[in-house]
């Protein structure tokens, strides 16, 4: 290519690069152009709804004290042998009802039968002894007033119808005592209930004080529980009680019966005992209940949803609505009511504070913020659960 074409090319090309980038400049606008009208734009405020949004309100905050246990039947009873040998007859299995008095089994006491047969016997010959002693005595005292026998032969003839009359009582007393043996043959229960254990069985030989049934009244029962020391104080024999038992939907109304006057070693808990009417019998010894027990609050609190409290570098704090714009609160914190879910606040806020009821991500602190509907001032002091958190 020759030198002249050349130049006349390169002409033509920085024409053409010229005129692009003045189109291009025309068409886009330059970074500090851009960066102007963005600070001339007005921020977009942030809309919270009213439900969204909470003021403290006064409230008082009764404590829940919970406890756990078995239930237990207080009134029950161990049925014994009072004499050995061969159980007959046991009548009841367990789950039978049984009356107090009622006979429910009986032993062999063969042997006691024969040692009663035995002490009749020797009460006939006491019996007869003293008879004879009667009649010896009543000759004795004619003679003596006739002098045919000596003071002294008078004196052995009344020893000796004392000593009979001593022998007839102490067979009167062995014979009552072998009846009793034979008496206690028979088992009856000691009380009203329900068998809740058969102990032996028909045919197997018992001794004396051996048990043979376990029988239990369940018309009222009791939660054995146990509080921990540094909360047993706040409870009194005679309070309310709510108790769940497995197996039921509704709570159970109870009462404290009895607080134990020491804790038990090595546990740093003391036992209560939850009084519960059992009328229809629905509950069973054996089951597992929680009780509940709310202790009165008689101070009124400024408290806020728990939802609304944030938690950061070992402090808590809410966010708030200021004159338009959010504010970012640190607040000291009281007592918590785990079952309405609110916390008692000490300082930070007032009872006309507009509160975040939930906690939401990314807020800044001086960011513009309204309140869906208006400005906030009717919002109603008791507020209703808090949205999701964003």
């Amino acid at each position: 290519m020759t030198r002249p074409r050349l130049i006349g090319t390169a002409l033509v090309l920085a024409t053409l690069l010229g005129v692009g980038a003045g189109f291009i400049a025309g068409v886009l606008p330059l970074p500090g152009r851009a960066a102007d009208q963005d600070d001339n734009k007005s921020e977009v405020a942030l809309a919270f709804g009213a439900e969204e949004v909470v003021r403290p309100r006064h409230a008082t905050m009764p404590q829940r004290l919970e406890f756990s246990g078995a239930l237990v039947a207080p009134a029950s009873a161990v049925l014994r042998a009072k004499a050995g040998g061969t159980l007959l007859a046991l009548t009841v299995r367990e789950g039978d009802r049984v009356r107090a008095g009622e006979l429910v089994g009986r032993i062999d006491v063969a042997e006691a039968d024969s040692r009663a047969a035995e002490r009749a016997a020797q009460l006939g010959a006491a019996r007869a002894a003293l008879a004879q002693a009667d009649r010896t005595h009543a000759s004795n005292e004619r003679l003596a007033a006739q002098q045919f026998i000596s003071p002294v032969a008078l004196d052995q003839s009344r020893a000796a119808l004392d000593t009979a009359r001593a022998q007839l009582d102490a067979a009167q007393a062995a014979l009552r005592t072998a009846r009793l043996v034979l008496r206690d043959g028979a088992l009856t229960a000691p009380i009203d209930g329900i068998v809740a254990e058969r102990k032996a069985l028909p045919g197997e030989k018992v001794s004396p004080e051996q048990p043979v049934l376990t029988i239990v009244d369940l018309r009222e029962l009791e939660l054995a529980g146990r509080v921990g020391t540094h909360e047993v104080s706040r409870l009194v024999p005679g309070m309310t009680v709510q108790v769940r038992v497995e197996g039921l939907d509704r709570a159970v109304p109870g009462r404290i019966a009895r607080i134990a006057p020491a804790a038990e070693p090595g546990t740093r808990s003391i036992g209560v005992a939850v009084a519960l009417p059992n009328p229809g019998e629905r509950l069973r010894a054996g089951q597992f209940a929680l009780a509940q027990v709310t202790i009165d609050d008689p101070t009124e609190r400024l408290t806020l949803p728990a939802s609304a409290l944030v938690a950061s570098g070992g402090q808590s704090y809410v966010w708030l609505i200021e004159d338009g714009v959010l504010a970012r609160r640190v607040v000291s914190i009281g007592q918590r009511d785990a079952h309405s879910g609110r916390v008692e606040i000490l300082s930070g806020v007032t009872p006309a504070s507009a509160v975040l009821a939930a906690r939401f991500e990314n807020l800044r602190e001086g960011a513009k913020a309204t309140i869906a509907g208006g400005s906030g001032a009717a919002l109603a002091a008791t507020p209703s659960t808090p949205a999701a958190t964003n």
